[in-house]
């Protein structure tokens, strides 16, 4: 199996000042689990290198026994900071692709040409495709080969509304995960705010917020 896991390379948080990425358990969940089912993982940025890590990941309450497994692992850390150009890469040769979230996606996988490039093309070659959390925004701009969003008629979630409230940032980010989805056809559901909720529709796999990274690889890997 080879996998394709594409990171934000965006670090700014809106106007506040502050900073954003990608979120470690969203990125250390799925790849230890695609790891320990043998597959061999291509890592890939729109800048390339290191991404950048949203710091709010690395506090106490954010960690878990994948993050802590990633942050003991030299060989992951070293694979991490050298992520491939986003523009290199296309889906010959890969049975899927992964997208890992963080604010940082709203921001630049979103608008991205790679990233919708990559997308259309996996999406038109019946590849499985797993995005969670924050990452579903990957889904604002590409199209299915019938001109409609790729998410068009299909079951999906992402971050809700109110889990962005829950953080204070409404007012912060470039629109809401929820409400892109729907406007563009999707099917939105949605779990209790911060549980994992996962959900499966042909190749498509989402996951509604952190909890759900390991679920969401899980579903992801079914499906090859």
């Amino acid at each position: 199996m080879k996998l394709l896991m594409v990171l934000t390379s965006h670090d700014k948080l809106g106007d506040t000042g502050k900073k954003t990425g990608f979120w470690l358990e969203e990125f250390a969940a799925p790849y230890y689990v695609f790891k320990d089912a043998g597959a061999e993982i291509t890592l890939a940025s729109p800048k390339g290198g290191q991404p950048p890590l949203d710091p709010s990941s690395e506090a106490a309450d954010a960690l878990t026994e994948a993050t802590k497994r990633f942050n003991a692992d030299d060989a992951a850390k070293h694979e991490l900071a050298n992520t491939v150009l986003l523009s290199t890469v296309s889906v010959d040769g890969f049975d899927a692709i992964f997208f890992p979230g963080g604010h940082g996606p709203l921001w630049d996988l979103a608008e991205d040409a790679d990233s919708i490039r990559l997308i259309e093309s996996f999406a038109s070659h019946d590849l499985p495709i797993g995005a969670v959390c924050h990452a579903p925004a990957i889904f604002k701009r590409p199209k299915g080969s019938n001109g409609k969003s790729v998410v068009s008629g299909k079951n999906v979630t992402g971050f809700t509304n109110s889990e962005e409230e829950g953080v204070g940032l409404t007012d912060v980010v470039p629109f809401l995960v929820e409400d892109m989805l729907k406007a563009n056809g999707g099917l939105y559901q949605k779990g209790a705010d911060w549980a994992s909720f996962v959900v499966t529709d042909g190749k498509l796999v989402t996951g509604q917020n952190p909890a759900s990274s390991e679920e969401a690889a899980r579903k992801l890997l079914k499906l090859l």
